[in-house]
C-alpha cells in the first residue's frame, strides 16, 4: 500500500492548451479518492499522468513517498482498471489474468495461486476456461479487476469503469468495487462523471472543473457546504437551486453587497406551506410546470413570477435556468401543474455564494 501526492502538477500540449492546471491533492494509505467532473475537465488526463502513460509538464507526482515523474508505468507499482476492459479476446479468463505476472517471469505456482484467489475473490472460479466473448459486461469488467488484483499493487487506478454497463448492473458493480476495495485495503484513485457513483464510493472527493480543482473532501461534505456554485450544481441529484440576486426582489433581505450574490437552496430543503416563513426564511412564489414522481418521492419544477415554455430559458450546463426551482417532496401526491405554490427553506439551509460563484456564508 502507499499514498499518492500531487503538487502543482500542470499539462499542457503543443500549441499552448493547458488542460491540468496546478493541481495539489493528497490521497492517504488505503484511501478511496474519486475523481468527479464533466466530460473534458480533466480527470482522465490526470489519472493517465499518475499511471505513467501521460507526461506531466511541471509539477510532482509521488507515490509510496517516491517521485515517479521519470519512472515508467511498469515500475510504478500501480494497476489501472479501463473503461473498455481491455481484454485479450483470444485468451481465456484465467490467462488474462496470467498474463502479466508471465511477462514479469514470476513461477508458475505463485501465478496459478494468485489467479486462483483473485478468482475466489470475484467469483469468477467457473469461468476461468471461458473466453471474453462468452462473458457478459459485468463478468468482463470482474476479470479486468482480476488482472489488477493478481499483481498485487501498491495503487489500484479505474478509468470509468463502469461506464458500459447497463443502470442496474452499474449499481451492483459499484457496490461490489467498494467492497473490494475495503477487503484488500489497498489505495484506489478512481475517475468518473457519475455524482452519483462519486458520493457512494469515495472516501475523499476531488471535483474538477475545466482542469483545475474545485473542491477536495468528503462526499458529504462537499454535499453539504459546497465551495462554488459549480460544486452545487454539479453534486446533487438534482442539483441545488441557485437563484441570482442581482435584479430580484429578494436583494434587499438576501444581496447585501452591490453585486447581489446568488442564493442557494438544496430541493430537499424546501417545503411546500401555505403561507411565507418568518424572518431570515426564504419564500418563493411559484407556478407548478412539471412534475416527476419517482416513487417515494417526488419532484416539482416550478417558475418564479412567470410561467410559460422552460425550454426558453438558456442555462449553463448542469445548472438550472435562474427563475426554474425544484422542490423535492416526499409521496407521490403533488400539487397540479399551473397552479401557484409557496415553496420556504429556512435560514439554516441557504447557502450563500459572490457574484464569483464562490461560497461566502450560510448553510449548515
Amino acid at each position: 500500500m502507499a499514498d499518492v501526492v500531487l503538487r502543482n502538477v500542470r499539462k499542457t500540449y503543443p500549441g499552448g492548451f493547458e488542460a491540468i492546471k496546478g493541481v495539489d491533492f493528497a490521497v492517504g494509505d488505503g484511501q478511496f479518492c474519486v475523481l468527479v467532473g464533466p466530460s473534458g475537465c480533466g480527470k482522465s488526463t490526470l489519472l493517465r499522468m499518475v499511471a505513467g502513460l501521460e507526461t506531466i509538464s511541471s509539477g510532482e507526482i509521488e507515490i509510496g513517498g517516491r517521485v515517479v515523474n521519470q519512472v515508467e508505468p511498469a515500475d510504478r507499482d500501480i494497476a489501472m482498471v479501463f473503461q473498455n476492459y481491455a481484454l485479450y479476446p483470444h485468451m481465456s479468463v484465467y490467462n488474462n489474468m496470467a498474463y502479466g505476472l508471465r511477462n514479469r517471469g514470476m513461477a508458475k505456482p505463485e501465478i496459478d495461486a494468485r489467479v486462483q484467489e483473485a478468482a475466489r475473490i470475484l467469483e469468477l472460479g467457473t469461468m476461468l476456461d471461458r473466453k471474453p466473448r462468452q462473458l457478459s459486461g459485468g463478468q468482463r469488467q470482474r476479470v479486468a479487476m482480476g488482472r489488477a488484483i493478481v499483481r498485487q499493487p501498491k495503487v489500484f487506478l479505474f478509468d470509468e469503469p463502469l461506464s458500459n454497463l447497463d443502470a442496474k448492473l452499474r449499481v451492483a458493480m459499484r457496490v461490489e468495487i467498494r467492497k473490494l476495495q475495503r477487503r484488500l485495503a489497498t489505495t484506489a484513485i478512481y475517475v468518473t462523471h457519475d455524482q452519483l457513483e462519486a458520493m457512494t464510493l469515495a472516501d475523499i472527493l476531488v471535483v474538477m472543473n475545466g482542469g483545475q480543482v474545485e473542491q477536495i473532501g468528503s462526499p458529504l461534505d462537499v454535499y453539504a457546504r459546497p465551495a462554488t456554485t459549480f460544486v452545487a450544481s454539479f453534486i446533487g441529484a438534482p442539483p441545488m437551486n441557485l437563484i441570482p440576486l442581482d435584479a430580484d426582489p429578494m436583494r434587499a433581505q438576501f444581496g447585501g453587497a452591490a453585486e447581489g450574490g446568488i442564493l442557494g437552496v438544496r430541493p430537499e430543503d424546501l417545503v411546500i406551506t401555505a403561507e411565507p416563513a418568518g424572518p431570515g426564511a426564504l419564500t418563493l412564489d411559484l407556478t407548478v410546470e412539471a412534475i416527476e414522481r419517482v416513487g417515494p418521492e417526488t419532484f416539482v419544477y416550478g417558475v418564479r413570477g412567470r410561467s410559460g415554455d422552460l425550454t426558453a430559458i438558456s442555462r449553463k450546463p448542469g445548472e438550472l435556468p435562474p427563475d426554474e426551482v425544484i422542490v423535492r417532496i416526499p409521496g407521490q401526491d403533488a400539487p397540479p401543474i399551473g397552479s401557484r405554490i409557496v415553496a420556504t427553506g429556512l435560514p439554516q439551509h441557504l447557502h450563500r455564494f459572490g457574484a464569483d460563484g464562490r461560497r461566502i456564508a450560510a448553510g449548515p
